[in-house]
Parts: C-alpha cells; sequence; structure tokens
C-alpha cells in the first residue's frame, strides 16, 4: 500500500484534504494528513517531519496559503526545503489567496453545506476567487458568520465539485498535480 502524506499549515486544511482527496486518489493509497499550527511552524518543522518519516512507498504533499507573499517564491522556498530533507519528488501546492478561495470558487458547494442562497457565481470577485485579498473574510460575509476555519472545512469540503469547474485555479491545480501523482487506472 503506498501513502500520502500531506503536510499543512493548519487543521482545517487537514480537515479539507480528508473529506476530497479520498474521491481523487485510488483506493490504495493511504491518507495522513499532518497539521500544523501556522506558517512559522509548519516552515520550521517540515524538513524534520519529511527526514523522519519512515514508512515505505510514501509521497509528500505540502499546502499553504501564499497569504500577502509571492505565490512563486514561497513554491520555491518549500521545494528548497523538501531537497534539503532528501524529497525533491515532492509535490507542493500554495492556496493563492487562502484555503476559503477554494470554497469561493464553488458557491454551489456553499449553498449546499449551509442551505443558504448564494450570491452569483459570474460576480466578478467569484469568479477568480484566488485574487480576493482576505477570502475567510468573504466567506464570513456570506455566511453572517465570523471566521469559523474548522466548521467551514468540515461543512463545505464534501461537497466541493472536483470536475475542474471550480473557479480557484489554485484548487483545480492542487486537484491535478494529486492526479499526476496517483493516476486512477
Amino acid at each position: 500500500m503506498s501513502c500520502l502524506v500531506a503536510l499543512v499549515e493548519e487543521p482545517s486544511a487537514a480537515l479539507f484534504l480528508k473529506a476530497v482527496l479520498p474521491s481523487v486518489l485510488p483506493g490504495d493509497v493511504v491518507l495522513k494528513c499532518v497539521p500544523f499550527q501556522g506558517k512559522q511552524d509548519f516552515e520550521n518543522n517540515i524538513e524534520r517531519k519529511i527526514r523522519n518519516w519512515r514508512t515505505p512507498d510514501t509521497k509528500f504533499l505540502l499546502i499553504r496559503d501564499r497569504d500577502s507573499e509571492d505565490c512563486l517564491a514561497v513554491k520555491k522556498r518549500l521545494l528548497a526545503i523538501c531537497k534539503k530533507a532528501g524529497r525533491q519528488d515532492a509535490l507542493v501546492r500554495i492556496a493563492c489567496g487562502e484555503l476559503e478561495s477554494f470554497y469561493l470558487g464553488d458557491l454551489n458547494a456553499v449553498a449546499l453545506a449551509f442551505g443558504k442562497k448564494m450570491p452569483s457565481q459570474r460576480l466578478a470577485k467569484f469568479r477568480n476567487p484566488d485574487q480576493l485579498g482576505n477570502a475567510s473574510q468573504e466567506l464570513g460575509k456570506i455566511l453572517s458568520s465570523s471566521e469559523q476555519k474548522l466548521r467551514w472545512a468540515r461543512m463545505i469540503s464534501p461537497f466541493l465539485s472536483l470536475d475542474g469547474s471550480n473557479c480557484s485555479h489554485s484548487f483545480n491545480v492542487l486537484l491535478s498535480g494529486v492526479r499526476k501523482l496517483y493516476p486512477k487506472t
């Protein structure tokens, strides 16, 4: 059996992946999610975690929010850490903006999760949610609730469309990368 270890910046990303990836991965791949407590904890500890992982036939996926940093610079830095840990084959993906951009890219999933009418996906800010400055605040406005990242991940992730129709480009790139790592036969 093969293992995909997902190292993520925060617990909500782990919940998101546990809901989404089983539908993308072949049945013989075990998914293990390792959440950190923010990007500083993530970047300070991923090298050690990767270097000390001993399970055979393991591949690594690293996911981090871009926040306000340059996406390519973040990815380059994370790839360098993976290389230093001896895993230049790790898949690094950046949630452009933040994880909540993935949810705003599929407002139908948000509507199904919460049983609420959503704004139109055709509105400019929802056609490319990766460009939003603060997707979690925007999602909070839509749902009339304060930031509840864990609840949102738990509720929305199971309804996300995995067919490429999500308006978040970084969400689709994540799925594409995982599918290349583990093509279904």
